[in-house]
C-alpha cells in the first residue's frame, strides 16, 4: 500500500506540474517545457522528465502554430532556424545521450537564469533581413544543442524570434512552430538514444496531455484578467531563483 500511495502521489504531483506549466503557456505562449523540466527535475532524472513532456509540448505547440496557412509562410521564412534546431538536437543527443547528471542540472540552471535575465530585460533588438538569414541556422543549432543537454528549448530561439519584428499573433505562431520542431527532434532522439519513450515514458506523456490542456485553458482565462506584465516579472524572477538553486545544487 505504501508503494501504491507513493506512486499515486508522484502521479498527482507530476500532473500538478503540467497544469501549472500549461497555465503559464496559456498565459504567455511559452514556458511549458521550461516549467515542467525545472520542477520535474527536482525529483526525477532529466531524461525521464524530458520524455514526459514530449506529447504535451508537441500537441500544445502544434495547436499554437495554427492556422497552418500562416504557419507555412513562417516555416519558409525560418527554414534555416528549423533545420538548425533539428540538427542540433539530434546531433547533441547522439553525442551526449539523454539529458542527465550533474552537468545537465548545472546547464539547466544556467539556461533558466539566462532565460529569466532575457525576460526581465525586455524585448530583443531588431535584426535586418540579411542578419536574420545568417543568424537563423546558428541560433537553431545552439538551441538544439541546449535542448539535447537540458530538455529545454527557449534559448536563444525566443529572443531571436522576437528580433524579427513579428506582430503578436505571428510571434505566437512562430514560437509554436519552433517549439514543435524541437519537441519532435527531442522525441525522436530520446526514443532512439535512451528508449525512454518506449520504456513507459510515452504512456505517461500521453496521460499528461489532459492536465496540460486544463492548464492552458486556465492560463487563457487568466490572461483576460491578470496584467500580463506583472505575471511575466513574477514568472521570470521565480525562474531566476530556481535556476540559481539548481546551479548551487550541481
Amino acid at each position: 500500500m505504501a508503494v501504491d500511495a507513493a506512486a499515486l502521489g508522484t502521479w498527482a504531483l507530476t500532473a500538478g506540474v503540467f497544469v501549472l506549466a500549461g497555465a503559464v503557456k496559456g498565459l504567455l505562449g511559452l514556458g511549458l517545457p521550461t516549467v515542467s523540466m525545472a520542477l520535474l527535475a527536482l525529483w526525477m532524472p532529466q531524461a525521464e522528465a524530458a520524455a514526459f513532456l514530449v506529447l504535451p509540448s508537441l500537441v500544445t505547440n502544434l495547436w499554437q502554430a495554427g492556422p497552418w496557412r500562416e504557419a507555412l509562410a513562417l516555416l519558409r521564412r525560418t527554414a534555416g532556424l528549423q533545420l538548425g534546431m533539428a540538427a542540433g538536437t539530434l546531433g547533441g543527443l547522439l553525442v551526449w545521450g539523454a539529458p542527465a547528471g550533474r552537468t545537465g542540472v548545472l546547464l539547466l540552471g544556467l539556461a533558466l537564469i539566462a532565460y529569466a535575465g532575457w525576460g526581465l530585460a525586455g524585448r530583443a533588438h531588431a535584426l535586418t533581413a540579411e542578419q536574420a538569414r545568417w543568424a537563423g541556422p546558428v541560433v537553431g543549432v545552439l538551441t538544439g544543442l541546449l535542448t539535447a543537454l537540458t530538455g529545454v528549448f527557449v534559448m536563444p530561439v525566443v529572443p531571436y524570434l522576437q528580433s524579427l519584428g513579428l506582430d503578436r499573433a505571428a510571434l505566437m505562431r512562430a514560437m509554436g512552430l519552433s517549439f514543435s520542431t524541437c519537441t519532435l527532434a527531442l522525441g525522436v532522439g530520446l526514443g532512439g538514444s535512451s528508449g525512454m519513450m518506449a520504456a513507459g515514458g510515452g504512456w505517461t506523456s500521453a496521460a499528461m496531455l489532459v492536465p496540460a490542456w486544463l492548464g492552458m485553458a486556465l492560463g487563457q482565462r487568466l490572461q483576460a484578467r491578470m496584467p500580463v506584465l506583472l505575471f511575466r516579472r513574477c514568472f521570470f524572477a521565480a525562474l531566476a531563483v530556481l535556476g540559481g538553486w539548481m546551479v548551487l545544487r550541481a
